[in-house]
């Protein structure tokens, strides 16, 4: 943080439906695959095969929901009383900063389902060549929304 600078709300993660959503495909496939081996196909096919294959298939499983999970982790939204800090990435981090006297419009996105579980996705239009930035599946989006307006319309008036 900045010099003089202090912390309105911590790091904010994306919401938990991301991790569901990016886990669902590859564990329906792996369910389906080792139903059809194990079962379906389990006359046919030798049992080593089927425990090594069990095994490969909870492996690949296991190691996706690691990178998954690692990629929510470090994908967060900070807010402090002078910017809103966007931080993306593993390997390759990715950091926008985004001043809070440059905000000119906060709008949020939700679907039905996002209302229900509280997440949507929050659109920060800034000033300048930066444009605009999206912050997909955000916790209580209405309330960040609102608390990054407030923020700045505090600091262009000098409150």
């Amino acid at each position: 943080m900045l010099a003089g600078e202090s912390l309105v709300l911590p790091p904010l993660h994306r919401h938990w439906i991301m991790l569901v959503k990016a886990l669902s495909i590859p564990v329906g496939v792996s369910s389906v695959l080792l139903i059809i081996v194990d079962g379906v196909a389990g006359a046919f096919v030798p049992a080593d095969v089927k425990v090594i294959f069990t095994l490969v298939m909870l492996a690949a499983v296991g190691l996706w929901a690691i990178v998954v999970w690692l990629q929510w982790a470090a994908a967060s939204l900070t807010i402090t009383d002078q910017r809103v800090i966007l931080e993306e990435g593993i390997f390759l981090r990715t950091s926008k900063v985004i001043p809070l006297d440059r905000v000119q419009d906060v709008s949020t996105t939700q679907n039905l389902l996002g209302r229900v579980l509280d997440y949507g996705m929050v659109e920060i239009d800034a000033a300048g060549v930066s444009g605009s930035e999206t912050f997909p599946y955000v916790k209580s989006p209405e309330m960040l929304r609102d608390q990054v307006f407030v923020l700045s319309e505090q600091l262009r008036r000098g409150l």
